[in-house]
Protein backbone atom coordinates (compact mmCIF):
# COMPACT_ATOMS: atom_id res chain seq x y z
CA UNK A 1 0.00 0.00 0.00
CA UNK A 2 1.39 3.29 -0.70
CA UNK A 3 1.94 5.73 1.81
CA UNK A 4 3.80 8.17 3.03
CA UNK A 5 5.50 6.72 6.12
CA UNK A 6 7.72 4.26 7.32
CA UNK A 7 9.13 1.28 5.13
CA UNK A 8 6.16 1.24 2.73
CA UNK A 9 6.62 2.41 -0.77
CA UNK A 10 6.68 6.11 -1.52
CA UNK A 11 6.24 6.04 -5.56
CA UNK A 12 6.75 8.98 -7.44
CA UNK A 13 3.18 9.03 -9.08
CA UNK A 14 -0.07 10.12 -8.93
CA UNK A 15 -1.73 7.65 -7.56
CA UNK A 16 -5.62 7.24 -6.07
CA UNK A 17 -7.41 6.35 -3.21
CA UNK A 18 -8.93 3.53 -5.51
CA UNK A 19 -5.57 2.38 -5.66
CA UNK A 20 -4.66 2.07 -2.33
CA UNK A 21 -8.22 0.14 -1.70
CA UNK A 22 -6.92 -2.37 -4.44
CA UNK A 23 -3.67 -2.73 -2.71
CA UNK A 24 -5.10 -3.39 0.53
CA UNK A 25 -7.46 -5.77 -0.97
CA UNK A 26 -4.25 -7.66 -2.27
CA UNK A 27 -3.07 -7.67 1.21
CA UNK A 28 -5.84 -9.28 3.05
CA UNK A 29 -5.90 -11.54 0.08
CA UNK A 30 -2.86 -12.60 0.60
CA UNK A 31 -3.81 -12.65 4.40
CA UNK A 32 -6.72 -15.47 3.42
CA UNK A 33 -8.87 -12.90 5.10
CA UNK A 34 -11.40 -13.61 2.23
CA UNK A 35 -15.13 -14.60 3.89
CA UNK A 36 -17.94 -12.70 4.05
CA UNK A 37 -18.50 -10.02 6.88
CA UNK A 38 -14.78 -11.23 8.47
CA UNK A 39 -13.56 -7.61 8.11
CA UNK A 40 -13.69 -4.62 10.69
CA UNK A 41 -12.81 -1.25 8.99
CA UNK A 42 -11.85 1.65 10.41
CA UNK A 43 -10.35 4.65 8.78
CA UNK A 44 -9.22 8.17 9.37
CA UNK A 45 -9.26 10.98 7.49
CA UNK A 46 -7.73 9.74 3.83
CA UNK A 47 -7.95 6.45 5.40
CA UNK A 48 -11.69 6.88 5.93
CA UNK A 49 -11.48 7.98 2.04
CA UNK A 50 -9.70 4.38 1.24
CA UNK A 51 -12.32 2.77 3.80
CA UNK A 52 -15.08 4.36 1.35
CA UNK A 53 -13.38 2.52 -1.64
CA UNK A 54 -13.17 -0.61 0.27
CA UNK A 55 -16.67 -0.82 0.70
CA UNK A 56 -17.67 0.02 -2.28
CA UNK A 57 -15.21 -2.67 -3.75
CA UNK A 58 -15.82 -5.82 -1.61
CA UNK A 59 -18.87 -5.05 0.52
CA UNK A 60 -19.67 -7.99 1.45
CA UNK A 61 -16.55 -9.03 3.01
CA UNK A 62 -16.80 -6.26 5.67
CA UNK A 63 -18.43 -6.69 9.45
CA UNK A 64 -18.61 -3.31 9.98
CA UNK A 65 -17.10 0.07 8.46
CA UNK A 66 -16.10 3.14 11.01
CA UNK A 67 -15.40 6.10 8.80
CA UNK A 68 -13.95 8.58 10.93
CA UNK A 69 -13.03 12.56 10.40
CA UNK A 70 -13.12 12.00 7.04
CA UNK A 71 -15.34 13.10 3.80
CA UNK A 72 -17.15 11.81 0.78
CA UNK A 73 -15.41 14.31 -1.22
CA UNK A 74 -13.38 18.02 -0.34
CA UNK A 75 -15.40 20.81 -0.67
CA UNK A 76 -14.69 24.45 0.57
CA UNK A 77 -16.21 25.11 3.00
CA UNK A 78 -14.77 28.39 4.04
CA UNK A 79 -14.48 31.88 1.94
CA UNK A 80 -12.16 31.55 -1.06
CA UNK A 81 -9.43 33.68 0.98
CA UNK A 82 -9.05 31.31 3.95
CA UNK A 83 -9.40 28.59 1.48
CA UNK A 84 -6.13 29.89 -0.08
CA UNK A 85 -4.66 30.44 2.87
CA UNK A 86 -4.99 27.00 4.28
CA UNK A 87 -3.56 25.71 1.20
CA UNK A 88 -0.72 28.16 1.03
CA UNK A 89 0.26 26.97 4.66
CA UNK A 90 0.08 23.22 4.26
CA UNK A 91 3.04 23.42 1.72
CA UNK A 92 5.06 26.10 2.59
CA UNK A 93 8.56 25.65 3.14
CA UNK A 94 8.52 26.13 7.47
CA UNK A 95 11.19 25.29 10.06
CA UNK A 96 11.24 22.18 12.44
CA UNK A 97 9.55 24.21 15.11
CA UNK A 98 6.77 25.74 12.93
CA UNK A 99 5.85 22.42 11.27
CA UNK A 100 5.86 20.80 14.70
CA UNK A 101 3.01 23.37 16.46
CA UNK A 102 1.06 24.20 13.03
CA UNK A 103 0.60 20.78 12.63
CA UNK A 104 -0.32 20.62 16.42
CA UNK A 105 -2.82 23.23 16.05
CA UNK A 106 -4.65 21.73 12.76
CA UNK A 107 -4.93 18.17 14.34
CA UNK A 108 -6.20 18.48 18.07
CA UNK A 109 -8.09 21.13 20.02
CA UNK A 110 -6.59 23.93 21.83
CA UNK A 111 -8.15 22.74 25.07
CA UNK A 112 -6.42 18.57 24.75
CA UNK A 113 -3.24 20.45 23.53
CA UNK A 114 -3.11 22.46 26.91
CA UNK A 115 -3.76 19.50 29.05
CA UNK A 116 -1.67 17.29 30.89
CA UNK A 117 -0.14 14.50 29.18
CA UNK A 118 -2.98 11.79 29.10
CA UNK A 119 -1.80 9.45 26.69
CA UNK A 120 -2.79 5.81 27.45
CA UNK A 121 0.81 4.09 27.75
CA UNK A 122 2.57 0.42 27.82
CA UNK A 123 2.73 -1.19 31.20
CA UNK A 124 4.34 -4.41 32.63
CA UNK A 125 1.14 -6.27 31.73
CA UNK A 126 1.17 -5.44 27.66
CA UNK A 127 2.11 -7.86 25.82
CA UNK A 128 5.23 -7.38 23.23
CA UNK A 129 6.24 -4.40 25.03
CA UNK A 130 10.02 -3.54 26.63
CA UNK A 131 9.69 -1.14 29.35
CA UNK A 132 12.99 1.47 29.54
CA UNK A 133 15.23 0.40 32.06
CA UNK A 134 13.23 2.76 34.62
CA UNK A 135 10.23 0.17 34.72
CA UNK A 136 7.72 2.46 33.40
CA UNK A 137 7.61 4.89 30.43
CA UNK A 138 7.51 8.51 31.57
CA UNK A 139 4.94 11.57 31.09
CA UNK A 140 5.33 14.56 29.99
CA UNK A 141 3.63 18.02 31.24
CA UNK A 142 0.87 18.12 28.31
CA UNK A 143 0.17 16.60 25.53
CA UNK A 144 1.63 19.17 23.26
CA UNK A 145 5.08 18.45 24.63
CA UNK A 146 4.28 14.62 24.05
CA UNK A 147 2.98 15.04 20.57
CA UNK A 148 6.07 17.50 19.59
CA UNK A 149 8.89 15.09 21.08
CA UNK A 150 6.33 12.15 18.53
CA UNK A 151 6.20 14.59 15.41
CA UNK A 152 10.04 15.70 15.87
CA UNK A 153 11.15 11.98 15.81
CA UNK A 154 9.20 11.46 12.80
CA UNK A 155 10.50 14.00 11.11
CA UNK A 156 13.97 13.71 11.77
CA UNK A 157 13.83 10.42 10.01
CA UNK A 158 14.45 11.69 6.08
CA UNK A 159 14.46 8.12 4.87
CA UNK A 160 11.35 6.87 6.18
CA UNK A 161 9.27 10.68 6.43
CA UNK A 162 9.69 12.16 2.95
CA UNK A 163 7.81 15.49 1.55
CA UNK A 164 7.18 13.44 -1.89
CA UNK A 165 4.97 11.31 -0.07
CA UNK A 166 3.37 13.55 1.55
CA UNK A 167 2.39 16.03 -1.19
CA UNK A 168 1.08 13.18 -3.55
CA UNK A 169 -1.02 11.61 -0.90
CA UNK A 170 -2.67 15.28 -0.34
CA UNK A 171 -3.52 14.98 -3.94
CA UNK A 172 -4.83 11.16 -3.63
CA UNK A 173 -6.86 12.75 -1.04
CA UNK A 174 -7.76 15.76 -2.81
CA UNK A 175 -9.49 13.94 -5.87
CA UNK A 176 -11.06 11.14 -3.66
CA UNK A 177 -14.65 11.56 -4.81
CA UNK A 178 -17.79 9.14 -3.80
CA UNK A 179 -21.34 10.54 -5.48
CA UNK A 180 -24.68 10.19 -3.19
CA UNK A 181 -25.63 7.12 -5.43
CA UNK A 182 -22.48 5.14 -4.33
CA UNK A 183 -22.54 5.99 -0.41
CA UNK A 184 -26.05 4.55 -1.17
CA UNK A 185 -25.01 1.39 -2.69
CA UNK A 186 -22.50 1.18 0.20
CA UNK A 187 -24.71 1.27 2.66
CA UNK A 188 -27.25 -0.75 0.67
CA UNK A 189 -24.48 -3.65 0.58
CA UNK A 190 -22.31 -3.16 3.47
CA UNK A 191 -25.57 -2.85 5.71
CA UNK A 192 -26.16 0.64 7.35
CA UNK A 193 -26.37 -1.34 10.99
CA UNK A 194 -22.92 -1.82 10.51
CA UNK A 195 -21.86 1.68 9.63
CA UNK A 196 -20.37 4.46 11.64
CA UNK A 197 -19.44 7.81 10.64
CA UNK A 198 -17.66 9.89 13.67
CA UNK A 199 -16.73 13.81 13.24
CA UNK A 200 -15.49 16.64 15.51
CA UNK A 201 -16.87 20.13 15.55
CA UNK A 202 -13.18 21.54 15.51
CA UNK A 203 -11.91 19.60 12.81
CA UNK A 204 -9.28 22.14 11.30
CA UNK A 205 -8.07 19.57 8.72
CA UNK A 206 -11.52 17.72 7.37
CA UNK A 207 -14.18 20.56 8.44
CA UNK A 208 -17.28 18.99 10.18
CA UNK A 209 -19.13 20.01 7.54
CA UNK A 210 -18.13 17.05 5.46
CA UNK A 211 -18.71 14.71 8.25
CA UNK A 212 -22.56 16.56 8.28
CA UNK A 213 -22.70 15.62 4.53
CA UNK A 214 -21.65 12.14 4.83
CA UNK A 215 -23.95 11.24 7.66
CA UNK A 216 -26.64 12.82 5.54
CA UNK A 217 -25.87 10.93 2.08
CA UNK A 218 -24.91 7.74 3.75
CA UNK A 219 -27.44 7.44 6.62
CA UNK A 220 -25.16 4.75 8.42
CA UNK A 221 -26.97 2.85 11.73
CA UNK A 222 -24.67 5.55 14.05
CA UNK A 223 -24.12 8.97 13.02
CA UNK A 224 -21.80 10.86 15.74
CA UNK A 225 -20.66 14.51 15.30
CA UNK A 226 -19.12 15.53 18.95
CA UNK A 227 -18.58 18.65 20.20
CA UNK A 228 -15.28 20.73 21.03
CA UNK A 229 -12.93 18.07 19.38
CA UNK A 230 -10.63 18.01 16.47
CA UNK A 231 -9.19 16.19 13.62
CA UNK A 232 -7.89 13.39 16.01
CA UNK A 233 -10.14 12.57 18.57
CA UNK A 234 -9.06 9.25 19.05
CA UNK A 235 -6.28 10.38 20.70
CA UNK A 236 -8.49 13.25 22.52
CA UNK A 237 -11.38 10.97 23.54
CA UNK A 238 -9.42 7.42 23.69
CA UNK A 239 -12.14 6.26 26.61
CA UNK A 240 -15.05 7.32 24.37
CA UNK A 241 -13.82 6.48 21.43
CA UNK A 242 -12.74 2.84 21.96
CA UNK A 243 -16.24 2.35 23.86
CA UNK A 244 -18.15 3.48 20.54
CA UNK A 245 -15.81 1.09 18.48
CA UNK A 246 -16.22 -2.18 20.97
CA UNK A 247 -19.92 -1.42 20.86
CA UNK A 248 -20.26 -1.33 17.09
CA UNK A 249 -17.92 -4.50 16.73
CA UNK A 250 -20.11 -6.53 19.18
CA UNK A 251 -23.10 -5.38 17.75
CA UNK A 252 -22.33 -6.63 14.02
CA UNK A 253 -20.39 -9.74 15.53
CA UNK A 254 -24.00 -10.90 16.73
CA UNK A 255 -25.74 -9.89 12.99
CA UNK A 256 -24.34 -12.97 11.46
CA UNK A 257 -23.14 -13.07 7.82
Amino acid sequence: MATRMGKSGKPLMRYSTLDMAKDCIELLDHLGWTSNRQLHIAGVSMGGMIAQELAYLIPDRLASLSLLSTAAAIENTTSFVEHMKARVRMFMPKSLDRSVSDSAAVLFSEAWLAHEDDAVLPTASTPNVELPPSGAYGRFPTNYERFAAQEIMKRLNVEEFQRKGFLLQAIAAGWHHKTKEQLEEIGDRVGRERIMVMHGTKDSIISVPHGRKLIEMLQPGVGLIKEGIGHVFMLEETKWFHEQMEALIAKTEGLGK
